[in-house]
């Protein structure tokens, strides 16, 4: 059975919790564990959701918070309706095979 799996990024909770409210709070603790990012990409980090996350950031990220990686993002999956197999009948719609009824004008 298909699965869909999705994430939650808790960055922004997580650094709330500890009383940093801004991109700026959290840049000099970056620098401190060589993580050398800009501004806007530490924005981004904060306020959106990343797609792809290097390690040695999630791991600078946990040590500044004081946290785990499952701290930072929580996970949940669920089952999939199963799909319909090929050939396998689908429910007939009577009203859309119906044919619709043509009206003839005369021409001129």
């Amino acid at each position: 059975m298909p699965r869909q799996i999705s994430y939650r990024w808790r960055l922004r909770e997580l650094m709330a919790a500890r009383s940093m409210f801004t991109v700026a709070a959290l840049m000099p603790h970056l620098t401190e564990r060589g993580i050398t990012l800009s501004s806007s990409q530490v924005h981004r980090l904060v306020s959106g959701t990343p797609e792809r996350l290097s390690l040695p950031v999630l791991a600078a990220l946990c040590d500044i918070l004081a946290c785990t990686p499952t701290d930072l993002i929580t996970t949940s999956a669920q089952n999939l309706p199963a799909r319909r197999a090929a050939g396998e009948e689908a429910p007939i719609n009577q009203a859309a095979r119906r044919p619709t009824r043509v009206r003839l004008t005369p021409e001129g």
